[in-house]
């Protein structure tokens, strides 16, 4: 992914940034507002690096796959069916109707 991906859509990245560094805080990562230069600062500051070493970090974090709530379209939707094939069992079809699952039948 790319860094304007994480801008734009900011708030949607807390789950994934306190995953990837626990000791983040939602209210400090709410100030930087997707902003990258003080996103490194916070990181650096927060895991004892030095500023290189966090947007070394940072970029590794942005290799991983956008969160399924950023990007809404059939072609990333169509991928994240693919992947999630590892979850559904030998003889299920991860293509199948999701209505055993809970609100489709609502």
């Amino acid at each position: 992914m790319k860094w304007h991906h994480v801008e734009e859509n900011w708030p949607a990245f807390f789950e994934a940034i306190a995953e990837r560094w626990p000791e983040a805080d939602e209210s400090e990562l709410e100030d930087i507002d997707g902003d990258q230069r003080q996103f490194i600062a916070y990181i650096a500051k927060i895991s004892d690096q030095e500023p290189a070493e966090a947007r070394d970090d940072i970029r590794e974090w942005l290799m991983g796959e956008l969160p399924s709530d950023v990007v809404m379209d059939p072609r990333h939707d169509n991928h994240s069916i693919k992947l999630s094939k590892k979850y559904v069992s030998e003889d299920g079809d991860e293509y199948d109707d999701d209505a055993a699952f809970g609100d489709d039948s609502k």
